[in-house]
């Protein structure tokens, strides 16, 4: 009768320790690598986007002069791009600059 209470109560005790067992390593494993991260805001960051305009300027090559139409982009860190679109003759002459075209 001894021997079937010791086992009786060895195999209960073993039947509420190995559930806590497996229940703590699931816990552990939860606290130490997180699946969902968080992120609140862009902090520090301030995001500024490239500015472009478009001008037109007359500008003078050999004895011809031509009217420009110039992109220039400005962008964050202080550089200019500076690319020429279109490029139409207007006239002759070393006078270039007083005539109107």
């Amino acid at each position: 009768m001894k021997k079937l209470l010791l086992s009786a109560s060895l195999l209960g005790s073993l039947a509420i320790i190995a559930p806590a067992a497996a229940e703590a390593k699931t816990t552990s494993n939860a606290v130490e690598a997180p699946q969902i991260r968080v992120q609140i805001g862009n902090r520090g960051r301030h995001y500024r986007r490239a500015r472009t305009v478009t001008t037109t300027r007359i500008v003078g090559y050999g004895r011809n002069r031509y009217r420009e139409t110039v992109r220039v982009t400005y962008l964050p860190n202080g550089r200019t791009i500076t690319r020429v679109i279109a490029r139409q003759r207007l006239g002759w002459g070393n006078n270039w600059r007083y005539r109107r075209g």
